[in-house]
């Protein structure tokens, strides 16, 4: 079973679109799915799929009046399962350590080709060690600057948790960070390059340890909310910080646009893929289950290429959308003008970066033929 846990830097980035579309998807192309929601505290994962107000899910479980086998309930999706959150019983969004362990163990006994895991925003204990369950987590961001900064940052938790997890207690690793822990603001500055190979030189094995756990360690990350071809670069300046910063390498496993169809869907209480598969929105989904169907061993450039040129192609399938509703009057006069200005001044800023590139373009060419 493949565990595929689906997390952010912070909320509404459409974090739960994608985890309960992409299981329908995978299930779609005959794959046995769980869909687990551990956004606890705010589970509303079973309205994105069109359930009713879940009687029992991992809420009754911890607190034992059901068997975890009880709280994994069939849907209306073919293969597809769905274990619901709880955001009525307090305290639940911070799990003991007994519930958490108790939780996993449940988890791992799973018979599925796929459990996704939706979690919870922010970077809290047990969404860091929910998330390491698998090697390649999936991270859900958006082209702002507090989206995308939340994203670096809940991947540079991980890589801290990972940390704590190598370096046991009372190793001579543990010993050094404790004694770092005092300034921790010092801490959280260092690279983690840096900080591994002072680590490396008071104890080499445990260094060795976790160097192994990052090189598996492959979190994928998904730019959501786009509404241009040139979005899709913010994810190259959080796999550069990954990398510069955590020695962390990261890869790109799609980009989605910001569609307002998903707000019909969901007043329809029905996922977008089914609502209308073949929106923007919905192929970019089939997309992304294609490629965890896959597990094609691309290299990290490849992969962030791959999310350009996927940027461009669903930014000219959105273009032609447009021109259905025009020509449909689906769309009237003051939305259509709208659109214009903002097609105009996307054209303005093309025709700015054109003429920088023309202008370094003739300026290499001529230092070219003075040499």
């Amino acid at each position: 079973m493949q565990i595929i846990p689906v997390a952010s830097g912070k909320g509404g980035v459409g974090k739960s679109l994608l985890s309960a579309n992409l299981a329908i998807a995978l299930g779609q192309a005959g794959k046995k799915v769980v869909l687990a929601d551990l956004d606890l505290g705010a589970s509303n994962l079973h309205l994105v799929i069109g359930h009713n107000s879940p009687k029992k899910g991992i809420g009754t479980f911890l607190t034992g009046e059901t068997k975890f086998e009880d709280i994994i309930t069939p849907t209306d999706y073919e293969n597809v399962s769905f274990i619901a959150g709880d955001s009525e019983i307090p305290g639940l969004s911070t799990l003991k350590v007994a519930q958490k362990n108790a939780l996993i163990k449940k988890f791992l006994s799973i018979n599925a080709d796929y459990l996704i895991i939706d979690l919870g925003a922010g970077t809290h204990l047990t969404i860091l060690d929910l998330f390491l369950l698998s090697p390649q987590g999936v991270v859900v961001t958006a082209p702002t600057v507090t989206a995308t900064l939340n994203g670096y940052l809940f991947l540079k938790n991980a890589v801290f948790r990972l940390m704590a997890a190598t370096f046991k207690k009372g190793s001579k690793a543990a010993e050094y960070i404790n004694k770092l822990r005092a300034d921790s603001a010092s801490l959280q500055r260092l690279y983690i390059p840096k900080l591994v190979e002072a680590i490396e030189a008071v104890d080499p094995e445990n260094a060795a340890q976790f160097k192994a756990r990052l090189r598996q360690f492959r979190p994928r990350l998904i730019m959501n909310m786009i509404d241009e071809p040139k979005d899709a670069d913010k994810g190259q300046k959080i796999r550069r910080s990954c990398q510069q910063y955590l020695g962390l390498e990261v890869e790109s496993l799609g980009v989605m646009y910001r569609d307002s169809l998903q707000d019909k869907a969901l007043a329809s209480r029905l996922p977008v893929i089914v609502y209308k598969p073949n929106a923007v929105l919905s192929q970019a989904i089939y997309r992304i289950a294609e490629k965890i169907i896959q597990t094609e061993t691309l290299s990290f450039d490849e992969t962030f290429e791959m999310a350009t040129e996927e940027a461009n192609d669903d930014y000219a399938a959105k273009m032609s959308y447009v021109e259905d509703l025009v020509g449909t009057g689906a769309l009237n006069v003051s939305e259509l003008g709208e659109m214009i200005k903002q097609q105009q001044y996307e054209l303005t800023q093309l025709r700015n970066e054109n003429n920088m590139l023309k202008a370094k373009l003739v300026k290499a060419a001529q230092q070219g033929f003075k040499v």
